[in-house]
Parts: structure tokens; sequence; C-alpha cells
């Protein structure tokens, strides 16, 4: 059983960063994939990014292709999502996923889930 924890939403202006942290706990961290999505108030849960077990390989999905980078330290039991150029359709409830399937951008293959932490950008 895998715990995972959210932290480093909050509130920023358009072109602004943030830094998300997953924290894990339990299992073994280095053995399941990884990954963020969002959800946005009356919409669907969405795919953000995904990074591999090893940290070699990533995925994004292409609205934050190019501004949003995944990393994890399986050493520290924690992955970060960094967040530059943020736009207002960002704001979104963002979650942190751990799983053992194959499918990186597959809300299925996930299952462990953080709580949530809210990012909301200003225009």
């Amino acid at each position: 059983q895998v715990q995972l924890v959210e932290s480093g939403g909050g509130l920023v202006q358009t072109g602004g960063s943030l830094r998300l942290s997953c924290a894990a706990s339990g299992g073994t961290f280095s053995t399941y994939g990884m990954a963020w999505f969002r959800q946005a108030p009356g919409k669907e849960r969405e795919f953000v990014a995904g990074i591999s077990r090893s940290g070699n390989f990533t995925d994004y999905a292409d609205s934050v292709k190019g501004r949003f980078t995944a990393s994890r330290d399986n050493a520290k039991k924690t992955g970060h999502l960094q967040m530059n150029s943020l736009k207002p359709e960002d704001t979104a409830v963002y979650y942190c996923a751990a799983g053992a399937g194959g499918n990186m951008n597959s809300r299925t293959d996930y299952d462990y889930w953080g709580q949530g932490t809210q990012v909301t950008v200003s225009s």
C-alpha cells in the first residue's frame, strides 16, 4: 500500500511558475510508474504528465508540453511537477498517482492517489 501526499499548490499570476511535490510512503516507490492528473470544476480528471519507474521516460499532455516537467527521486520517494508559463486554463486540483500499469496516461492504470492540491492561475 502506497500513500501519496501532494504539496506546493497555490495562487499564481499568468506566466508564473509553481513546483508541485508528491511524497510517497509505504510500498516500494521505485516499482511504480507515477503520473500527475488534474481536475477542473465541472470537468473530468485528465492526464497531465507521467514518468516511468526509473525516471528515464516521460510523457505529457499536449496542453502542457514545453511548459511542465515531471521528475522523481526514488531514493527520497518523491515526485515533482515543475510548472512554468502557467495559464488560467491550468487552474485545477492536481493529483499525483502511482501504479504498476503500462499505459502511462490512463487513469485506470493507477492504484494509488493523493488527496490533491489546488492550483489557481489568475489572469
